[in-house]
C-alpha cells in the first residue's frame, strides 16, 4: 500500500549507573538537528487554523530557511496565496532544550525574518526566516476517455499506459482527460482530433514547467488479478475540509450526509432537503448541483454499476419514493415506489449491493424516534431482473439502536445472495462490527470503537469487486476536541472463517485501513454523522472508496485497481 499504512516506533533505551563512582557529566548530544521542521498556518480568509505549508529541515540545517508554500491554496483551486504570505502563523517543531528567539509569533513571510537559535549544547547562530510561492511539479494523468464512441481509458499509472478496450475505429477521435491541477497536455485531445488506432503518447507538463511525465495511450485490454485489488495500487485521492473547500454545513448543524459515485463524479447531499452538490471524484473539486427533477434527496448511494439512488426520508405508513439515474445532469426516473410498512422513520440510511439493473439487495436502516423507542429494524428489498420482486421489514434481536442521523444504525447486505446475512454497527450501547445471519442471530461481532467510548462506528457499505465481497467500515468522531479522530476500515468478507479477531483493527479479513485520517474540526463536538461509500467502476477496473465525517468535518477517497503487472 502506497500511502497512509500504520507504523509502529518502538523506542528501547539503556541506561548504566554505578554506586561506587561519582556522575559523570555527558554533554548533550544529537544525532539529528535539533530544529526539525516549520510549518506556516493560515491567521485569515476561509483557511484560517489550517496548515498552509511544512518546511522539513534535514540534518545540515541552512542559516537561510524558506518555507514552500504552494502557487494555490488548495493545490486543485484558482485561489493564490499571494494575499496570505504577509500574516502567517509559524511554528516550529524542536527538540528538548533548543530554542528559537524572539518566539515564533506571525510572520510576514514575503520578508527576511531574523531569529537566533541555540541548540541543546548551546551554540548559537542566526538564522533567517522566510517563505517563497512555488509552483507545483504534480503531472499525472488522472482519467482519459474518448468522447465519440463513448470509451473510458484505464489507466495503469506504475507503467503510465492507457488502455482502451475498443474495436472501433479511433482514426480521428475526440477526448476528455483530467490531469493534475494547473498542469498541460500535449496534444491536447480535446482542441485536435488524434488518431488513437495506433499507440499515441501524450506529454503532461508541470505547473512548474519543468516536470513532465509520459503516457502511452493504445488500444487494449489490461489483464486482472485473479480477485481483490493490487495492494500496491492504493492511493489516496484528496482528504479536506469540505466546509471552506465545499461550503457545505459546519458540525454544528444538524444533518446527515449521504455520498455516492458515478462517471468520476462523488455526489454529496446533506439529508436536510438541500439539493445534493456533486465534486470531481479524482480531485474533490466542485462542479455544481445535481439534477435532482422530481426527487426529493433524503439519502443517496450507487449500485455497482454507477447508478445512483435517491431516496425521500419518510415516517411510518408514508409513501417511499426511490428514484435512479445514471447522470447528474440529467433528471432522475422514478425506479420504485412503496409503503413504509413500519412505524419508524426510514429513508436516511439506504445502502445497496448488486446492479439495479440486474439482481440487487436494497436496505433500508429504520431510525428509532428520539424519546419514544429505539429501532432494530431495516426494510430489505430484493431485485431480479432489474426490478424489485420483494419488499419485507426485518427486525434483528437484541439489538436497539437511537434516531438519525446520530445514534442511528447503517445495515449493510453481505452479498446479492440472501443466505449471506448481513453487517451492522452503531452506537452507543453495542459498539460493536457484527456479521448477522440470515434468521437475524449474530454470526459473529468485535469492538469498533478503539477508543472505548468517542467514536461513532454509524458508516457501512458494501459492493463487490473483482470476485470480492467488500464491506467497508467508517468511524466518525463524537469528540474531535479530544483528538479522537475517524477512521477507516476496509474488508475481504468471501470466507467466513477469516471474520475472526477481538477489535475491527485486528480482524483476519482486514485489507485496508486509515486509522490517522486528517480531520479539520477540532472544537466542540456536536453531529457525529457521515456515510461511507465503495465506488466500482462500471468498466471493473477501479475501486474507489469515499468517506465523509460531519462532525470533525472531513471529506476524502481511496482509489486502487486490479490491473496485472
Amino acid at each position: 500500500m502506497k500511502k497512509n499504512l500504520l507504523y509502529l516506533l518502538t523506542l528501547v533505551m539503556l541506561v548504566a549507573t554505578s554506586s561506587c563512582q561519582e556522575p559523570e557529566y555527558v554533554a548533550p548530544t544529537a544525532d539529528r538537528q535539533g530544529l526539525t521542521s516549520l510549518t506556516a498556518i493560515f491567521t485569515s480568509g476561509p483557511f484560517v487554523d489550517q496548515e498552509m505549508a511544512r518546511l522539513e529541515i534535514g540534518e545540515q540545517m541552512s542559516d537561510r530557511l524558506v518555507i514552500p508554500v504552494p502557487y494555490f491554496y488548495p493545490i486543485t483551486s484558482d485561489n493564490e496565496t499571494s494575499e496570505y504570505m504577509t500574516k502567517v502563523r509559524v511554528q516550529a517543531a524542536l527538540a528538548p532544550n533548543c530554542f528559537i528567539e524572539p518566539a515564533l509569533t506571525i510572520l510576514d513571510l514575503t520578508k527576511e525574518n531574523e531569529f537566533t537559535y541555540t541548540d541543546a549544547a548551546g551554540n548559537k547562530r542566526d538564522i533567517i526566516i522566510t517563505g517563497e510561492r512555488v509552483k507545483s511539479n504534480a503531472c499525472e494523468l488522472l482519467s482519459f476517455a474518448i468522447v465519440e464512441p463513448a470509451i473510458n481509458g484505464i489507466i495503469d499509472k506504475a507503467q503510465k499506459k492507457v488502455s482502451l478496450i475498443s474495436t472501433d475505429d479511433l482514426s480521428s477521435v475526440m477526448a476528455s482527460y483530467e490531469i493534475s491541477a494547473h498542469a498541460t497536455i500535449s496534444p491536447d485531445p480535446s482542441k485536435e482530433p488524434v488518431d488513437l488506432n495506433e499507440p499515441v503518447t501524450f506529454t503532461v507538463t508541470a505547473h512548474d514547467g519543468v516536470t513532465t511525465a509520459e503516457y502511452t495511450v493504445l488500444k487494449e485490454a489490461p489483464e486482472k488479478i485473479e480477485s481483490g485489488f493490487v495492494k500496491e495500487s492504493v492511493e489516496q485521492l484528496f482528504n479536506f475540509d469540505p466546509v471552506s473547500n465545499l461550503g457545505l454545513p459546519a458540525f454544528d448543524q444538524m444533518v446527515g450526509p449521504s455520498l455516492a459515485a458515478l462517471q468520476s463524479k462523488l455526489v454529496i447531499c446533506m439529508g436536510d432537503g438541500s439539493t445534493p452538490i456533486y465534486v470531481n471524484g479524482l480531485t474533490g473539486v466542485k462542479m455544481g448541483e445535481i439534477n435532482l427533477g422530481s426527487a426529493v434527496a433524503g439519502s443517496i448511494t450507487n449500485d455497482e454499476a454507477e447508478n445512483m439512488l435517491i431516496v425521500n426520508k419518510v415516517n411510518g405508513g408514508e409513501t417511499v419514493n426511490i428514484y435512479r439515474t445514471a447522470s447528474v445532469t440529467e433528471a432522475p426516473t422514478l425506479f420504485h415506489s412503496f409503503t413504509n410498512s413500519s412505524s419508524l422513520p426510514m429513508g436516511a440510511k439506504m445502502k445497496v449491493i448488486g446492479n439495479i439493473d440486474t439482481e440487487a439487495i436494497i436496505m433500508f436502516t429504520h431510525a428509532g424516534i428520539d424519546g419514544i423507542t429505539t429501532s432494530n429494524e431495516v426494510t430489505v428489498l430484493a431485485v431480479q431482473n432489474g426490478q424489485v420482486v420483494g419488499s419485507e421489514v426485518k427486525a434483528i434481536p437484541g439489538m436497539a439502536w437511537g434516531s438519525a442521523p446520530v445514534n442511528t444504525a447503517t445495515v449493510v447486505a453481505a452479498s446479492t445472495n440472501p443466505a449471506d446475512g448481513c453487517f451492522l454497527s452503531y452506537y452507543p450501547s453495542f459498539s460493536q462490527f457484527a456479521w448477522i445471519n440470515a434468521d437475524g442471530s449474530v454470526y459473529a461481532s468485535v469492538g469498533s470503537d478503539t477508543t472505548g467510548w468517542g467514536l461513532n462506528p454509524n458508516c457501512l457499505d458494501s459492493k463487490r469487486f473483482n470476485n470480492v465481497n467488500y464491506v467497508a467500515l467508517f468511524v466518525v468522531s463524537h469528540f474531535p476536541a479530544w483528538g479522537m479522530g475517524p477512521q477507516l476500515y476496509l474488508y475481504n468478507v468471501n470466507d467466513r472463517s477469516k471474520f475472526t479477531g477481538t477489535s475491527v483493527t485486528d480482524l483476519a479479513c482486514l485489507e485496508l485501513t486509515n486509522q490517522g485520517i486528517t480531520w479539520y474540526q477540532t472544537g466542540s463536538y456536536s453531529v457525529a454523522s457521515g456515510d461511507v461509500v465503495i465506488a466500482p467502476s462500471a468498466d471493473g477496473f477501479k475501486l474507489y472508496i469515499y468517506y465523509y465525517d460531519h462532525n470533525s468535518q472531513v471529506i476524502g477517497g481511496y482509489v486502487a485497481d486490479c490491473i496485472k503487472d
